[in-house]
């Protein structure tokens, strides 16, 4: 009977944390098209566009051999005008446009992107679905920023408790200042000189990186030997983002199993002369376990959003590329798209971080 009411007090928090993520999906999304096409930011963008287009196209007809008259000039341009403007959808007030966009957007249904610039990201034309432009581009970002965030995990994990008994000794005032000075320097900073270095000084990188994109797909269709050249393109960058990341992340990790040392049962297990492996595994990780887990998990589903200026540093096309492509060229069903699935992908992570804290903290579960 005990077993039972506690599993029905798990299932109703966890419903209960179900409904708040969902509803924060909801708001999220709901505030994004609303600031879009309430401040006129969208509207700003696209009739920009609109203008230079119809300015390049003006200048077009005038300087063309068979320059048409000057009447028949105005009436074309106004005609071009006219089919932007049924292009973009701006003969429709923004909540017409923007609303739908939203609706659709809650049901997957991600619709079209107009915009050349955000499609080229992709390698794809104009007018393809979104959800083509992301599964083109979401790849390339796992291939780089998670692949390297998941690198600076995995060596945070390993050094951090290491150096958690030795607080004081040379490595750890090392990692200390190392993590002071990563913390210092912008990613997108240190990739321009590795790539000064590396590329243009050593030439022992490639100096354009968009040609890792044939590398991507072929090894994606199941070309085994394209994994070398993926390799060959994204070994930079992933040593980059690792190089600047891994300090203030061990630093993260022994902040955490520091607190764990000074903590009484800690003490008592090392009066008791229990091995050292025995006390780190047991008395210090374990209780560790829930905030380590929640900064991995979050780490990582923070990446797939892509580092917008680490990415255009490399003129790599993920999805940090695609989302500055989108606000610069005011695709609004792109961003509503890309926000979506952002916070959707933070609060899968969210609730799978609630099952596990069940798992590994036995005072939740109670």
């Amino acid at each position: 009977m005990f077993v039972w009411v506690c599993l029905v007090g798990v299932a109703t928090v966890l419903a209960r944390r179900a409904v708040f993520l969902a509803l924060a999906l909801l708001i999220a999304v709901f505030l994004t098209g609303f600031i879009l096409g309430a401040t006129g930011y969208i509207d700003t963008i696209i009739n920009s566009i609109i203008n230079e287009e119809v300015r390049a196209y003006r200048q077009a007809l005038t300087s063309s051999p068979q320059k048409p008259p000057a009447e028949e000039i105005e009436k074309l341009v106004a005609q071009r005008r006219q089919e932007l403007i049924a292009y973009w959808g701006m003969d429709k007030p923004w909540q017409a446009r923007i609303i739908p966009m939203v609706i659709n957007t809650f049901i997957l249904n991600l619709g079209r992107s107009p915009s050349p610039e955000v499609t080229n990201v992709a390698g794809l034309q104009p007018n393809s679905l979104v959800s083509d432009v992301i599964a083109a581009c979401l790849p390339r970002t796992i291939f780089m920023i998670t692949l390297a965030e998941a690198i600076t995990i995995l060596i945070a994990l390993a050094v951090g408790p290491f150096i958690v008994y030795r607080i004081g000794s040379f490595i750890d005032r090392f990692i200390v200042a190392y993590a002071a000075l990563m913390n210092a320097f912008p990613i997108w900073w240190v990739a321009l000189v590795m790539l000064l270095v590396f590329s243009y000084d050593l030439g022992v990188a490639p100096k354009q990186f968009r040609p890792v994109v044939t590398y991507i797909n072929a090894l994606l269709l199941g070309d085994l030997n394209a994994l070398i050249g993926v390799l060959n393109y994204v070994w930079l960058p992933i040593v980059t983002i690792v190089i600047v990341l891994s300090g203030p992340w061990i630093y993260g990790v022994r902040a955490m199993l520091i607190r764990i040392v000074k903590e009484d049962f800690v003490t008592a297990a090392i009066a008791r002369g229990l091995p050292e492996k025995q006390i780190l595994r047991r008395y210090i990780i374990r209780p560790a376990a829930s905030p380590i887990v929640t900064n991995v998990l979050l780490g990582l589903a923070g990446t797939l959003g892509g580092y917008i200026i680490t990415e255009s540093v490399f003129d790599w096309p993920g999805m940090g590329t695609l989302y500055y492509a989108a606000v610069t060229s005011g695709d609004a069903q792109t961003i509503l798209a890309l926000t979506y699935i952002f916070t959707l992908v933070y609060v899968i992570a969210r609730f799978i971080l609630e099952v596990l804290y069940i798992i590994l903290d036995p005072r939740v579960r109670l």
